[in-house]
């Protein structure tokens, strides 16, 4: 199994793997040993699209008589036979609707022999909600675990093929949730991070109101012995006031949170389809500093969105400018043919939307360093993920998996472990430190064969 992509398709690889194991079948890191290849393509942006067509072509070139080859996930989703016109060695093409069936795919696949690839790629099905006995949601890396929470999206943003992809948003059940972070407690998970398209519209196909704070608090009492819960992917206009304080009263919950603004200025905004309310962010991000003075707050922004002029730009760096963001990812816009941005006839060139990633980024940077700066001196409970040559590397709660900085320290620190390091150097991305004290105590670590790669 290769996972492509984000997270939530780290989570529904595994949640794949854990469906086949049941059923019998073995897990392996090497293709040569498998008889049932699968790719869980990611289908976002071209860049995705063309990693997720080189693995599979590789591995089609490889591919033995006796093994077949499976296209999974977002790209199988959205472009379905095109999928086996570009890699012709594709057996078979399961989308992001029904991952839940790969069993019976595989065995079908395996039963019979094709001479045309087999497809399962129903329209009108939704990924969550439906299937809940016996299929978890949850991706476990070290001592950390990545919990979908729903799937799907009802968003209207002009540059985005989620909705085409996922489908609308549907909410998983509250009690199936709870009992997996329960279970997650059991296995000695020290962070739990949930994901979703957007976390902040949970609940509201269920009939909750504020169905994130609802569900927060539920884990919190469930799953008191999970010492860091992290929150993701909130969406500009849903950050409740209900949820703020919620975040703020419970220890669990770490002063972090993500939300995609994409840009600073409301007229890009408007051609996003997207929030452009610049006022309730200036507004809500006061709040949530004031009632979470440590808070981390992490954004990301596509520049070079058809028709951004200079003026646009100019605003988005006074945004970024004004609002000090803890951590920024900024992104070129990506030509995504059936979107509604592509009808757009106002395309910016591609060296101007490189230029002005170059120049946002080189904006934020001296932005993170101070924010890194003003750590000197603190002390920091950092995660444990990983040791050699004389050294550990962590993360603190300021700090997503993958996408955030590190902290480093001497030393080979036990693996798993939350240990309280004195910061003592910053850099713009990363901090340095030393242990206060050091627990002797090995962690363990639940793996899956899958094989992560992140786009």
């Amino acid at each position: 199994m290769l996972s492509l992509g984000c997270s939530k398709n780290t989570v529904d690889s595994e949640s794949m793997a854990r469906l086949l194991m049941n059923a019998g079948f073995d897990g392996t890191a090497d293709p040569d040993d498998a008889s049932v290849l699968i790719v869980n393509t990611c289908g976002f942006i071209e860049e995705a699209r063309q990693e997720s067509i080189g693995a599979l072509r590789e591995l089609a070139e490889l591919k033995g008589k006796n093994q077949l080859l499976i296209a999974a996930g977002c790209m199988a989703q959205r472009y379905g036979a095109e999928v086996v016109e570009w890699v012709p060695g594709v057996d078979g093409v399961i989308g992001t609707r029904r991952w839940m069936d790969i069993v019976p795919f595989v065995r079908q696949l395996r039963r019979n022999k094709h001479p045309e690839p087999l497809y399962h790629l129903p329209e009108s099905a939704t990924t969550v909600g439906l299937d809940e006995k016996g299929v978890l949601r949850t991706a476990v890396q070290g001592r950390s675990a990545y919990l979908k929470i729903s799937d799907g999206c009802r968003r209207p943003c002009a540059f985005c093929a989620i909705p085409q992809i996922k489908g609308t948003h549907v909410s998983r059940p509250l009690e199936a949730i709870v009992a997996e972070a329960l279970a997650l407690q059991e296995a000695g998970i020290q962070e739990l991070i949930l994901i979703a398209q957007d976390t902040t519209d949970y609940g509201h196909d269920l009939g909750l109101k504020n169905g994130l704070s609802q569900l927060l608090r539920m884990i919190t009492q469930a799953a008191p012995d999970i010492p860091w819960i992290r929150l993701m992917y909130a969406y500009p206009g849903y950050v409740t006031d209900e949820l703020i304080e919620t975040m703020a009263t419970s220890p669990q919950i770490l002063p972090y949170v993500d939300i995609p603004l994409q840009h600073g200025s409301r007229e890009t905004l408007k051609r996003m389809r997207r929030p452009a309310n610049i006022e309730w962010v200036y507004g809500t991000v006061e709040k949530l500093r004031k009632a979470m003075p440590q808070l981390a707050i992490r954004t990301t922004f596509i520049v070079g969105y058809p028709g951004e002029t200079d003026a646009e730009f100019a605003e988005l760096k006074q945004f970024v400018r004004d609002l000090a963001f803890d951590r920024v990812g900024a992104f070129t816009y990506s030509y995504e043919a059936s979107t509604p941005s592509a009808t757009v006839a106002a395309q910016v060139p591609e060296e101007v939307k490189e230029a002005r990633r170059d120049e946002l980024m080189a904006l934020q940077q001296p932005i993170s360093l101070a924010k890194n700066q003003a750590l000197v001196g603190r002390t920091l409970d950092v995660l444990v993920e990983g040791h050699g040559d004389g050294i550990s590397v962590g993360r603190s709660y300021r700090d997503a998996p993958e996408i955030d900085g590190l902290v480093i320290v001497p030393g080979e620190l036990p693996l798993g472990e939350i240990v309280p390091i004195h910061i003592d150097g910053a850099m713009a991305y990363d901090l340095t430190g030393s242990p206060v004290f050091s627990k002797q105590s090995p962690a363990t670590s639940y793996q899956l064969p899958v094989t992560n790669r992140q786009s």
